[in-house]
C-alpha cells in the first residue's frame, strides 16, 4: 500500500489517504501504522476520505518529540494543515483514543465529530502490572522486530492456531472454534503489525479528566463488555467527562476487535449513522 511521508514543522509523519468526500482522521491502536485498514469497513471511498497517519513511534513517524497525547495531537494538525483539511471526523481506536482526546479538546474548530473505539480513555497500564512487565520486554524496539516476526511466519503455516493464541488477549468470551473468515481477517490484520518506539510509549501516556470535560463537539464511544485489552471502564469514563457523548455497550464475540465476527454488520451501521446524523 502506497503512503507518504511529509516533514512538518514538529517533524516527520507518515500517512496513507483513500476515497474522496468527507475527510475522516483514523487514529490507529497500538501495534499499528498507517497501513491498517481494519477499521474501514462500511466506508464508501466515493463519500469519504480515509486519512490514516502512523502515530509517534509508529511506521515511518519518528517519536522525537512528540511523545504525549497533546503533542501527537498538534504534530496531526500539521498533517491537517499540509493536506488543507478545516473541519475533520476523528476516529479514535484503542491505545489512539488518547491523542483523539487530546485533539477534539485542544483543536476543537477543526474537530466536528469524534468517536472512539474500544479506546483508551485514561492511564491504561500501571507500571506495577504484570501485562506491563511483560511488554516492556517483548516490544522493546530492540525486541519486537523479532517478536512480530515469529509471529507471521507462524501465523503462515499455522493460522488457526495464531488467531487462538491471541484471541484471549481481544475477548473475554470463552475459547471456541473460530469461523475460517475471521482467522484471515486476523492474520491479514497483524501482517503489518509492528510496535516500534510507540507502544512503550503508549502504556506511559495519560491524559486529565479535564481534557475529556472540555470536549464539545458530538461524541460517539463503541466498546464492547467483553473487551479484555481496554476494560470497559474506559467507554464510562469518556461517557461520563465528555457532555454530548453517546455510549454503545457492546455483547459481542471478538471483543476489542469488533470489526471482526458475525456481529459486525450493526456495529458498523451505527457508525456510519451517527457521522451522517
Amino acid at each position: 500500500m502506497s503512503t507518504t511521508v511529509i516533514m512538518t514543522a514538529l517533524g516527520e509523519i507518515e500517512y496513507r489517504s483513500v476515497g474522496k468526500g468527507t475527510p475522516i482522521l483514523f487514529l490507529h491502536g497500538g501495534h499499528s501504522n498507517c497501513q491498517e485498514t481494519l477499521s474501514y469497513q462500511g466506508f464508501d471511498l466515493e463519500k469519504y476520505q480515509l486519512i490514516t497517519p502512523s502515530r509517534p513511534g509508529y511506521g515511518k513517524t519518528p517519536l522525537g518529540n512528540n511523545k504525549t497525547p497533546q503533542q501527537a495531537a498538534s504534530l496531526m494538525i500539521a498533517l491537517l494543515e499540509h493536506l488543507a483539511l478545516e473541519k475533520i471526523i476523528v476516529y479514535g481506536i484503542s491505545a489512539g483514543g488518547l491523542t483523539a482526546i487530546a485533539l477534539a479538546a485542544n483543536h476543537p474548530r477543526y474537530v466536528t465529530k469524534l468517536i472512539l473505539a474500544s479506546a483508551v480513555s485514561k492511564k491504561w497500564l500501571q507500571a506495577d502490572e504484570k501485562i506491563y512487565k511483560t511488554a516492556q520486554w517483548i516490544f522493546n524496539p530492540s525486541v519486537e522486530k523479532i517478536t512480530w516476526g515469529m509471529v507471521r511466519v507462524f501465523s503462515n503455516i499455522f493460522p488457526t492456531m495464531i488467531a487462538r493464541s491471541f484471541y484471549p488477549q481481544f475477548s473475554t468470551k470463552p475459547l471456541h472454534k473460530l469461523a475460517k473468515k475471521d482467522v484471515k481477517t486476523l492474520i491479514t490484520a497483524m501482517k503489518y503489525y509492528s510496535s516500534g518506539s510507540g507502544f512503550l510509549n503508549d502504556i506511559d501516556q495519560s491524559i486529565s479528566d479535564s481534557a475529556l470535560a472540555a470536549i464539545q463537539c458530538p461524541t460517539f464511544i463503541i466498546h464492547s463488555k467483553n473487551d479484555s485489552s481496554v476494560p470497559f471502564e474506559h467507554a464510562l469514563q469518556a461517557k461520563e467527562m465528555i457532555d454530548d457523548a453517546k455510549l454503545v455497550a457492546l455483547n459481542n464475540e471478538w471483543g476489542h476487535l469488533f470489526w471482526i465476527g458475525s456481529d459486525t454488520q450493526e456495529i458498523i451501521v451505527k457508525t456510519i449513522q451517527f457521522i451522517e446524523g
